[in-house]
């Protein structure tokens, strides 16, 4: 396993795909997740020769968990300290959901080191309704029991339809969260902390430069729509997709929708950087 040490904090990292090469595809994970929930996205791009940084923020799985609130200025400057300690000079951003956030505070503070930047049922403010949820997910992680974790997390992730057809599978993902270790709930607190006290940044989102695809699952109760529209109404050079009968957790329920879209919004990133240069040449 690979560790980039931060002034004494160690964040896990994967480079997978081609290595060498100079187009790097950058995850960004959601809050509860680690490198390899991104792992069934990955491979479309590392088969087609991209090199792909994996990593979990501080307070994720696999990374380390210092006490307190963090910050997504935090995160982005410790994101862009990875990318420097593997002499990666650019990226094409991904995030879903927290990683979108951090994504979209990297491209705010990073400009000239993001090539695109693709956001996936996340927000740049919070209301109410998302303050409660997050205060019970805190309430849940704080009881140290992962069963209930888990049940209480389930209707803000999932989409009606796909509860109600998955009861089972659920049930026993339930059960196989409980014994999850107490480390990891420690992380999970500082995490949710800090979305719900520093994740406002709509302020910043006109600030935002690169190409940047926004995508939401339509009925994502948690991250509702209407968020989405705001970051797509913001950011100048932005376009937005809504994915029909999908909740919170697009990047599981709708895998092959997103690698179509993500790759061809990528694609065609690279496409107008090069008709661009060749402009310039001539």
């Amino acid at each position: 396993m690979s560790y980039c040490d931060l002034d004494g904090i160690k964040l896990f990292y994967e480079v997978r795909g081609n290595v060498n090469s100079k187009n790097t595809i950058l995850f960004l994970n959601g809050v509860m997740a680690s490198t390899k929930s991104w792992y069934g996205l990955s491979k479309i791009f590392e088969g087609l020769g991209f090199k792909v940084v994996l990593h979990d923020f501080k307070g994720q799985l696999k990374s380390d968990k210092p006490e307190g609130e963090y910050t997504f200025h935090d995160h982005a400057r410790e994101t862009m300290r990875l990318l420097e300690h593997l002499n990666i000079e650019k990226a094409h951003l991904i995030g879903t959901s927290y990683g979108g956030e951090v994504g979209m505070k990297f491209a705010a503070l990073y400009p000239e080191s993001t090539l695109s930047l693709s956001i996936i049922d996340s927000v740049s403010e919070t209301d109410s309704i998302m303050v409660y949820l997050i205060d019970n997910w805190i309430s849940a992680a704080e009881s140290g029991d992962g069963e209930k974790f888990f049940n209480v997390l389930v209707p803000s992730l999932y989409s009606t339809d796909f509860i109600e057809k998955n009861r089972e599978f659920l049930k026993e993902r339930a059960k196989a969260t409980k014994n999850i270790s107490p480390e990891y709930f420690t992380g999970q607190v500082s995490l949710y902390q800090t979305f719900k006290n520093d994740v406002y940044m709509t302020d910043i989102l006109k600030s935002i430069k690169s190409p940047t695809l926004v995508i939401c699952g339509e009925e994502d109760v948690l991250k509702r729509p209407s968020f989405s529209k705001l970051l797509h109404e913001n950011i100048q050079n932005s376009e937005y997709v809504l994915l029909p009968g999908c909740g919170h957790v697009a990047i599981f329920k709708k895998p092959n929708e997103l690698n179509s879209l993500l790759l061809g919004f990528i694609l065609k990133t690279m496409a107008k950087e090069t008709t661009n240069l060749i402009s310039i040449m001539n």
